[in-house]
């Protein structure tokens, strides 16, 4: 199997299982969160839903300063439905499949860079950025898998059953 083959088929796998995620959002609860410490789960949900841009940004771009000393410009719309975050999804996971069935195994293997106000923090093949960037999709879908938890909300079956949701 060849390299970007792996990682479309990563992305499928883990659309889905964010799907069923996102699913679960109840509405009313964007600016929820456990723990004053602790990110709104709608921006939470909204990273589940959005990740996928980043695997695109990895294949289209060289790198990306997370924190520009002028102030970043990244808009991020206040999705606060499930309708709108599983469209947001689609969108998002849309354009990254396309970038990397657009895309050659050798540019795969070039450089990537993560920069912090300028400084590079990490620079590593593409290829192994966007699987960094998977590993953190699921993360973050963890921790949001957590919030729908504590809110009484369903928690889905991702990588097993649960609770509420037997399906394996």
């Amino acid at each position: 199997m060849k390299l970007k083959e792996f990682l479309i088929t990563q992305l499928d796998r883990e659309v889905e299982r964010s799907r069923r995620a996102l699913e679960q959002v109840p509405e009313g609860k964007y600016d929820w969160k456990p723990h004053e410490k602790s990110m709104i789960f709608g921006y939470l949900a909204n990273m589940v839903a959005t990740i996928p841009t980043w695997l695109a940004m990895e294949i289209g771009q060289d790198e990306l300063d997370v924190a520009p000393a002028d102030g970043s410009k990244m808009e991020r719309k206040k999705m606060d439905t499930s309708d709108a975050l599983l469209e947001a999804l689609d969108k998002s996971a849309a354009g990254a499949r396309s970038a990397l069935e657009n895309t050659t195994e050798e540019h795969l293997m070039t450089p990537w860079r993560l920069l912090a106000r300028g400084e590079v923090v990490a620079e590593s093949p593409r290829y192994e950025m966007i699987q960094d960037t998977i590993n953190h999709w699921a993360h973050h879908r963890g921790q949001m898998t957590v919030y729908l938890r504590l809110m009484g909300a369903k928690v889905p079956a991702l990588y097993g059953p649960s609770a509420d949701d037997n399906r394996f």
